[in-house]
């Protein structure tokens, strides 16, 4: 049975505590103003109609128990019990947009579910936990809850294990929005146990619980994440709590939920990071102190819970609270808890950005468009200073602009709540079919099978520097370097792209324009001396040759691209991107011959291959048909032969075994994988490591969208490939290795990682 009471308090009362009363006043005239009569409308209409109609039992679920602003019910990770004493459940919680229930300490007002489990049977314990809750700041006030959806982990123990489980009680809980409501749901579950002998088989629900038990903050190595010390300094109103943490990961938002006295509600705490940002204090403002025990009215010596929360990180740890003699406060941050509000982090990570940018010129994504830079430099020998600069200026800007087209889309991804990462673009079909025309449409162009503008944007690429269009062609040779340096990482630019993407829209557009900027440099530094260029050679016959080598290196690109394809679509629809690309080429080197009739008909040729190209998955692509290029084609390669399938859920229980785990993300398309791969991992003394009897090596394949392997880089703070990291007894909480790999840093993570 539920009933629904109307509650027009929970927001008030605590406020009335504090000496400025506006936030309480505000919040009451804003509730009576607005919402009285929907209130009691709800009110009547509950008493009039009754309880809100359950949706029917799953199997190792109860029925939902709905109200108009929630749905609660019960859910077991198994479908029998077996002879297990101890079983693993949830209380499982949807909310209508808008609306939250509360955390165990729910801050400034409201109050958290409360299960009494009085009706069950074969019932000897039932352990609630606590994901890590979001704060939410309304009115002055700082709550601590859930919205959307939450699942409470419940570790239940039978008293009889040869008899079923039948759990059954009331579960009150609070759900706020601009007004309070509590509710009363009656849920029930049986739990059978089952065929005797027979494996206790796992439920729908398994993974669902499972994914909210990895969100209960626990001591932190997990995550890396460790609570120091405490600290207070300060008497009467003005108490102050400090903690210091440490992350081997850096930080990117944290937030210090403390729990202690019921007498005590503390502040949103401000946020000091270290250099680094592998350290951090965080400090808050102790409110109600006055009502402790003892003459002085201050924590020392008190014991308090302090959950750390560091996006999807978490750490729990009860410290006792000692006095400290720094009494300074931070106020450099306002509180707001958040990184990058000071000059120094954002400054240093826009210079990891501009670094990372400078250094991917460098890295093989980028060599394939080497012929473009090279032409767009040699064919300046002998040339005008004055257009020299602009062609360069204008390169510059197009690789800009680049960056800051891939920012508004991933920007636009994000909001719609979708996956984002550095290169994640190369895992869709569309975008590697019009990459493959493109790079085919170049290597043609630099083979001189079409001089004309055919199409206009495509004639101008490099070909006329001379003439003022010519400058539109040079910006697309540089958003085209950009597009193609996408499947690569490079030192210091992991940790850009990771905090920008784990920020907001201004983060992400700042990072991105700092790394256009980086891979732009060199086209700056010759638009700054354009005497590094037009005192070269003047270009000459020899300039044909060359341009006929550097366009077979663009054809090699686009077989590269169809392989990549080919995991995405299948053999069939790859090779028919081929064979059209080919035609396409084809086409542009008849266009040539033919009279200028018929030439001038090539671009609607061109438009009808395009247009086949895109649509050959849906003709002959084959789901089951894919093929993983990297494993066909490893053969006997040792390496291929050790890896085990990604499972996030195993790594704990195989370092809780003694077992080190190397876990390697990578994929067909990122570059920076394969050379890891081939220069480091295949070494002898690496795959030596990697055959050791306690080491399990785990290969997540990221050729094609996997929420799994999102999800598990998003709880790293990560967002490209490669990724490296090696768990064990020494490191349960990762040791993460950085993007290139050296064969040292190998060895000694696994050694770092297997040493109890």
């Amino acid at each position: 049975m539920i009933f629904a009471r109307i509650s027009l308090y929970y927001h008030i009362i605590p406020a009335l505590r504090t000496p400025d009363w506006t936030p309480a006043v505000t919040a009451l005239f804003s509730i009576f103003k607005r919402f009285a009569l929907p209130a009691l409308a709800t009110l009547v209409l509950t008493g009039w109609l009754g309880p809100a109609v359950a949706a029917g039992d799953e199997p190792a679920g109860s029925a939902w128990q709905q109200t108009e602003q929630s749905a609660v019910r019960l859910i077991a990770a198994t479908e029998t019990t077996g002879n297990a004493e101890t079983l693993t459940l949830g209380l499982h919680f949807k909310l209508k947009p808008g609306w939250k229930i509360y955390w165990r300490s729910p801050g400034d007002a409201g109050f958290p579910p409360e299960p009494d489990w009085m009706g069950s049977q074969n019932l000897k314990s039932a352990v609630m936990h606590w994901p890590a809750p979001e704060r939410f700041s309304v009115l002055g006030l700082e709550t601590l809850g859930y919205k959307k959806e939450v699942v409470f982990p419940l570790t239940v123990t039978r008293t009889d294990t040869a008899k079923p489980l039948r759990i059954a009680g009331t579960i009150r809980y609070l759900t706020c929005d601009d007004i309070c409501i509590p509710y009363d749901a009656d849920v029930a579950l049986t739990i059978p146990h089952g065929p005797d002998g027979a494996p206790i088989k796992p439920s729908q629900f398994a993974h669902l619980i499972s994914r909210y038990q990895s969100s209960v903050p626990g001591d932190g190595n997990r995550h890396g994440l460790d609570i120091e010390a405490a600290e207070t300094w300060g008497d009467g109103k003005n108490v102050f709590l400090r903690v210091r943490a440490t992350a081997t990961l850096p930080f990117q938002a944290p937030d210090l939920f403390p729990e202690g006295p019921s007498e005590l509600t503390f502040s949103k705490p401000s946020v000091r990071l270290g250099p680094d940002r592998r350290s951090a204090v965080l400090e808050a403002k102790v409110f109600g102190s006055k009502y402790l025990k003892g003459p002085d009215k201050s924590l020392a010596g008190k014991t308090l819970t302090l959950t750390l929360v560091d996006g999807k990180r978490s750490a729990e740890k009860r410290l006792g609270v000692v006095v400290t003699t720094a009494k300074t406060p931070i106020t450099n941050q306002a509180g707001s808890g958040a990184p990058g509000d000071t000059l120094t982090p954002i400054a240093l990570i826009l210079a990891f950005a501009l670094l990372g940018g400078l250094i991917l010129n460098l890295m093989p994504c980028v060599l394939p468009v080497l012929s473009i830079k090279l032409l767009g430099v040699v064919g300046h020998g002998g040339g005008e200073r004055r257009l020299v600069r602009l062609s360069f200026l204008a390169s510059a800007a197009g690789i800009v602009f680049a960056f800051l087209g891939l920012a508004a889309a991933l920007i636009a991804l994000k909001t719609a709540g979708m996956t984002i990462g550095w290169g994640i673009q190369f895992q869709q079909p569309w975008f590697l079919i019009a990459m493959t025309l493109l790079v085919t449409a170049f290597a043609c162009n630099l083979w001189g099978f079409f001089e004309v503008r055919l199409p206009m944007w495509v004639a101008d690429l490099g070909e006329h520097s001379s003439h003022a269009h010519g400058l539109g062609g040079h910006s697309l040779q540089g958003a085209f370097a950009t597009l193609l340096a996408t499947p690569c990482s490079a030192p210091f630019l992991g940790t850009a792209v990771g905090f920008a993407l784990a920020r907001g829209a201004f983060e992400i557009a700042a990072v991105f324009t700092a790394l256009g900027l980086g891979l732009a440099l060199p086209y700056l530094a010759i638009a700054a001396f354009p005497g590094l260029a037009t005192r070269l050679p003047k270009p000459g016959p020899w300039m044909i040759t060359m341009k006929r080598i550097l366009g077979f290196a663009l054809a090699a690109t686009g077989v590269w691209l169809l392989s990549v394809l080919t995991a995405s679509v299948g053999l069939k629809a790859a090779i028919g991107v081929g064979v059209l690309a080919t035609a396409g080429g084809g086409l542009l080197y008849l266009g040539r011959l033919l009279p200028d009739g018929a030439r001038r008909r090539a671009p609607l040729w061109m438009a009808a291959v395009a247009l086949a190209a895109f649509m050959v998955p849906g003709w002959l692509g084959d789901a089951a048909g894919r093929v993983n290029v990297r494993d066909a084609s490893a053969g006997d390669d040792v390496l291929s032969k050790l890896w085990t399938p990604f499972d996030e859920t195993a790594i704990a229980t195989l370092v809780a075994a003694g077992n080190t785990v190397f876990v390697d993300v990578t994929a067909d398309w990122c570059i920076t994988c394969q050379i890891n791969k081939a220069f480091v991992l295949n070494r002898t003394d690496v795959l030596a490591a990697l055959q050791g009897d306690k080491v399990v090596a785990m290969q997540a394949d990221w050729t094609r969208p996997d929420p799994a392997i999102s999800e598990f880089l998003a709880r790293h703070q990560r967002y490209g490939i490669p990724f490296d990291a090696v768990y064990g007894p020494g490191a349960p909480g990762g040791i993460v290795l950085p993007e290139l790999l050296r064969q040292d840093i190998v060895l000694d993570a696994i050694m770092q990682a297997t040493r109890k």
